[in-house]
């Protein structure tokens, strides 16, 4: 029984998209579209797609989607069998790219590059079609990259995932530095949901070891819903130490995945489950200028409250008030409110 509810909980119990979602499909009517770049440690499938298997290179792609014309904020709308682009996202072109071509293509906007990191449990074209929703809600400019490690993409593949993410990180380290070597990238916001979120940390944990401190200052950190251990994730703050910009933690005490997840490591709280009003976490994020926000009041589409930063990118301009001015720019204790504005429920320290 206990299988039953994880799998449905962290999975969804729904269809989940295969590979076909990715071959190009020529649109001529499309009003919107939106860029990616992909680069993935997943070997190439038969299909076309990528799997679970890991590789020894990285391959980078190139996406561009149209975006349907009645989109709905934080919804994924997938293909069918037969693509319609007045009702779906649909892969208009896919190219092969050398890496040098992807750094160019990454580096030609204001000097700001994102790179979104998903979490256990993703297929390869789920992280993508997650990334097109976001690019396409918060209208970004500049071309966002898909950094894909290689998920099982199965929900009883916990511990698979977790190897996996760590044998991840040479080449999440590999690429933000050949990122960062171009003189006009100023900042590099990396974003990692759940585990995720864990390589996140432990790339910028060993890039601050290997003496990396170059690239670690241009990172923005923002990890949502992460599933750290609260200890661990201590232990990687203190390594990667103090950053001109605080590291973001998205969090909500609501989070059906984080309570199985922390149920599957004996109890072992996880950062992304973390409690706004906790005078210890307070403690914790004035020690370490860390910036918690409490998302709990948005949306998840997906049921189970793990994907609540999906809502996000519609309330771009909210969220990037935080990051505007001394005062504003500091650590502290957020909740985020749906209808409208950011509360500071602890700052000023």
């Amino acid at each position: 029984m206990f299988a039953v509810i994880l799998a449905c909980t962290l999975a969804g119990c729904a269809s989940r998209p295969d590979a076909t979602v990715l071959r190009a499909t020529p649109v001529t009517l499309a009003k919107r579209e939106v860029v990616l770049l992909s680069a993935t440690n997943r070997q190439q499938a038969p299909d076309g797609g990528f799997g679970g298997d890991r590789a020894d290179m990285l391959t980078f792609e190139k996406y561009i989607l149209s975006v349907p014309p009645d989109h709905k904020a934080s919804v994924i709308e997938y293909p069918g069998t037969t693509p319609n682009p007045l009702s779906d996202f649909v892969v208009t072109s896919r190219t092969r790219l050398s890496k040098d071509r992807l750094l160019v293509a990454a580096a030609a906007g204001d000097g700001t590059i994102g790179l979104f990191v998903p979490g256990y449990n993703y297929s390869y074209q789920e992280g993508l079609f997650r990334l097109a929703q976001i690019a396409s809600d918060a209208n970004l400019k500049a071309i966002p990259i898909l950094f894909s490690w290689p998920s099982q993409a199965k929900a009883t593949a916990y511990l698979a995932d977790k190897d996996s993410s760590l044998t991840s990180r040479d080449a999440l380290a590999s690429l933000l530095i050949s990122l960062a070597s171009d003189p006009g990238v100023k900042r590099i916001v990396l974003f990692g949901h759940s585990m995720g979120g864990f390589l996140v940390m432990e790339t910028a944990r060993q890039l601050k070891l290997e003496g990396r401190t170059d690239v670690v200052e241009r990172l923005s950190i923002v990890l949502a819903a992460p599933d750290i251990d609260a200890d661990v994730f201590r232990t990687q703050v203190e390594t990667i130490g103090r950053v001109s910009t605080p590291i973001t933690l998205l969090v909500s005490n609501k989070d059906r995945a984080l309570r199985l997840s922390s149920f599957i490591a004996g109890e072992r709280k996880r950062v992304g489950s973390l409690s706004a009003d906790d005078p210890a976490v307070r403690a914790a994020a004035k020690r370490y200028d860390v910036r918690v926000i409490d998302i709990t009041s948005l949306k998840d589409a997906e049921g189970f409250g793990h994907a609540r930063f999906a809502s996000l990118p519609q309330y771009a301009a909210e969220l990037a008030a935080l990051g505007q001015g001394a005062r504003n720019s500091r650590p502290g204790i957020f909740v985020f409110r749906a209808n409208g504005g950011v509360h500071a429920a602890a700052q000023g320290w």
